[in-house]
C-alpha cells in the first residue's frame, strides 16, 4: 500500500501565494506519475501538474506560468503556487501512479478570497 498525505492549503489573498507538499510512503516500487489535481465544487476534477517519469512536467493551461511543480529526492511532491486567483479556490489532490495503480491523497483545501 502506498499511503499519501498533503499539506499546505489554507486561505490567501489574491496575488498571493501557497506551497502545498505530498509525501509518499510505504510499499513504492517505482512512480511513473506524480502531481496535483483539483476540484472546485460542482465541477469535475482537473490535473494541475504532473511530474511524468521523474523529469517531464505537464500543466494545465490555467495555471501556466504562475504555479510550480517539483519533487525532492524523497518521494515528496511540491506545488509552488503564485498569483493565486479565486478561480484557484478548490480541493487539491496528490495523485501517485505507479506499476498502473493510482493512489490518491485525502486533499487540502485552498481558497483564495479576499
Amino acid at each position: 500500500q502506498v499511503q499519501l498525505v498533503e499539506s499546505g492549503g489554507g486561505l490567501v489573498q489574491p496575488g498571493g501565494s501557497l506551497r502545498l507538499s505530498c509525501a509518499a510512503s510505504g510499499s513504492i516500487f517505482s512512480i511513473n506519475v506524480m502531481g496535483w489535481y483539483r476540484q472546485a465544487s460542482g465541477k469535475e476534477r482537473e490535473m494541475v501538474a504532473l511530474i511524468i517519469n521523474g523529469d517531464r512536467t505537464n500543466y494545465a493551461d490555467s495555471v501556466k506560468g504562475r504555479f510550480t511543480i517539483f519533487r525532492d529526492v524523497k518521494n515528496t511532491v511540491f506545488l509552488q503556487m503564485n498569483s493565486l486567483e479565486p478561480e484557484d479556490t478548490a480541493v487539491y489532490y496528490c495523485s501517485l501512479v505507479g506499476r498502473g495503480v493510482s493512489y490518491w491523497g485525502q486533499g487540502t483545501q485552498v481558497t483564495v478570497s479576499s
